[in-house]
């Protein structure tokens, strides 16, 4: 739990997220045509309200998978050391894939989770973020698609959490101590 008090300041709204969840959305549909199924992998915990929300808008056969990645535990900084608390329980070997991830920062979790899934020889690859930090970055990694570039501001929202809190509001909001 944090131990100082903080305000969190509305950076993207609710109506904002759903405009831009049906522009991607568009995006992925035309990328995924004509497939059998894809596999949307959400990681766990940060995403599941943007994959919930993905996957209603996409017409598209969908199976949905989780893998729980973990560089950060309750602090505000990553540690780098991607460890893998959950995997996969079902094959992707062949299938189409799309990563769905909740924010890029430094790269590191992206990385290794696509080269980790990259082995595992899906037919197609593809990742997608909700938040993206480029002024964090320290392995050159990208989402394909990625909804909001940010500025380095630690947020919550929108199933991101600060310690495990904050992850029920609707919109995404940067955290201030005061």
């Amino acid at each position: 739990m944090p131990d100082r008090p903080y305000v969190i300041d509305q950076m993207i709204s609710a109506k904002m997220i759903a405009a831009r969840i049906e522009e991607l959305c568009a995006e992925i549909q035309a990328e995924f045509d004509g497939t059998d199924k894809l596999v949307v992998v959400g990681l766990l915990r940060g995403s599941f309200v943007f994959i919930a929300d993905l996957v209603r808008e996409l017409d598209l056969p969908i199976e949905v998978d989780f893998l729980e990645a973990s560089s950060y535990g309750d602090a505000m900084e990553s540690s780098r050391e991607v460890r893998i608390l959950k995997d996969l329980r079902g094959a992707i070997e062949g299938r189409d894939v799309l990563v769905v991830e909740d924010i890029v920062d430094t790269g590191h979790t992206l990385h290794h989770v696509v080269n980790l899934l990259r082995s595992r020889a899906p037919a197609r690859l593809k990742s997608i973020a909700l938040l993206d930090k480029p002024d964090r970055r320290e392995i050159d990694m990208k989402a394909d698609w990625t909804g909001f570039e940010i500025p380095d501001e630690f947020v919550v929202g929108y199933g991101i959490d600060f310690a495990q809190r904050n992850r029920n509001l609707g919109y995404i909001g940067k955290v201030r101590f005061t």
